[in-house]
């Protein structure tokens, strides 16, 4: 048998294909692949499911089956997710938490289901007493009953929590050096001098100290200040046939 590398979700009766949809859509999204679904209130496959997911890879591979004991058969530990105290005595996850010692589980070769319930009621009783544990989330208890899929999202994403940002999102790295970043300071002053912009004289310096740590708080790339220095030319002396001649 493959080792496992994320856990298993498990949909307990859903009822509406919109939300199993939406749910693998959800765990397409965070790289959770596998979902089994027991026994889906409107059948399957569903083709409210199929407008739903968009295209996500999780829904070609969910498998269906009749009842609970089925579908979790070859989970060594079983999580239920709850919104409802059900008076029995399990450890108790936030959704972080949870996906966290989940994760220690997967890493050790151990095949982890994490349990959702009916859009109506949430989970059996009977589901949550063979589950190893239990995760809730945070939600104002005078309106706790959350979406399938959304809860399914809040989880799918707690599992990718922590890792690190997107390569494509990381900080450019041509950041304006500070001797790039004086000479538009300088550029700038000499050009508000020229417009009379510093008035009264004597309040120069505090007028640039406002202008340079508004610049500065912005981490301008070399592009930018280029850009800049490039309004600043074309706001004193104009572009093309507006351009003025000055000494």
């Amino acid at each position: 048998m493959v080792e496992p590398q994320t856990p298993v979700f498990i949909l307990v009766e859903p009822q509406m294909g919109e939300n199993i949809g939406a749910a693998c859509r959800a765990m397409g999204n965070f790289g959770i692949p596998e979902l089994r679904i027991v026994n889906p209130r409107d059948g399957w496959p569903n083709p409210k499911a199929v407008s739903m997911a968009t295209g996500s890879p999780v829904l070609g591979n969910a498998k269906v089956y009749a009842t609970l004991e089925e579908a979790v058969a070859d989970c060594q530990l079983l999580f239920a997710s709850t919104a409802q105290p059900r008076n029995m005595v399990k450890p108790v996850f936030t959704a972080r938490e949870g996906m966290a010692e989940i994760r220690g589980h997967v890493e050790a070769g151990q095949r982890v289901g994490v349990l959702f319930g009916a859009e109506k009621s949430g989970l059996p009783n009977a589901a949550i007493t063979l589950s190893n544990a239990i995760i809730t989330l945070p939600v104002d208890r005078s309106f706790s009953s959350l979406n399938l899929a959304m809860a399914v999202g809040v989880f799918a994403h707690e599992w990718r929590a922590g890792e690190p940002t997107p390569a494509e999102f990381k900080p450019l790295e041509d950041r304006a050096s500070e001797q790039e970043m004086q000479a538009f300071y300088n550029h700038l002053e000499d050009e508000l001098e020229r417009a009379g912009f510093f008035y009264p004289p004597e309040k120069t310096p505090l007028m640039m100290q406002n202008l340079i740590n508004a610049f500065a708080r912005g981490g301008l790339t070399l592009q930018e200040v280029r850009t800049l220095r490039g309004v600043i030319k074309a706001l004193a002396i104009g572009r093309g046939k507006a351009r003025i001649e000055r000494n």
